[in-house]
């Protein structure tokens, strides 16, 4: 597969959320420096930069906190994967990096059905977003392998206005082989 798989982290995916949460087109989103951050030149003072800072101000402009998290905890917990997504996913490039990543969120989503417990929220999204080329990517085996990782991504994608144009990956559902014992 094309290394253009790779989506730019950030313009897209804020269009994306844009989309999903029903905001009216027309935001002007640009990207600076060498880690291309994305930043958000708003109608009056200065832009806004980097991916969290300009999802959270969309998701409050849309008026659905409820996704930045309801209870202190819940804020809390949003925001650090918030941030896991930003500088680990977004940062992570090696194999190495990518394998940590999915043990890490496979350990969390044990006995969870989001990232933040039981409520959808911002973190989902962006994780989803972020992680898309990668699950895209892995066999059928190593989605196995993550099982809570898969769980959860699928829920995801089917969540309703997510997935929007971006290819659905498939988990299978019945196992094709035993394993002896």
């Amino acid at each position: 597969m094309a290394a253009a798989a790779r989506p730019r982290p950030g313009c897209e995916e804020l269009a994306l959320l844009e989309k999903l949460l029903g905001l009216p087109k027309g935001n002007k989103y640009g990207v600076q420096g060498e880690r291309k951050v994305p930043v958000l030149q708003t109608n009056n003072g200065p832009g806004l930069t980097g991916l969290m800072t300009i999802a959270a101000h969309l998701v409050k402009q849309a008026k659905k906190d409820q996704l930045l998290g309801s209870t202190a905890e819940e804020k809390a917990v949003v925001q650090q994967w918030l941030e896991y997504r930003v500088t680990r996913v977004d940062g992570g490039s090696s194999k190495e990096d990518t394998r940590i990543i999915l043990k890490d969120l496979n350990i969390h989503l044990e006995d969870k059905v989001y990232l933040a417990g039981n409520v959808f929220t911002l973190a989902d999204i962006l994780m989803y977003y972020g992680l898309h080329h990668i699950m895209v990517d892995l066999t059928l085996q190593e989605k196995e392998k993550y099982l809570n990782v898969s769980r959860w991504f699928n829920h995801i994608q089917h969540y309703p206005g997510v997935r929007q144009h971006l290819s659905k990956v498939i988990f299978m559902k019945n196992r094709l082989y035993t394993n002896a014992h």
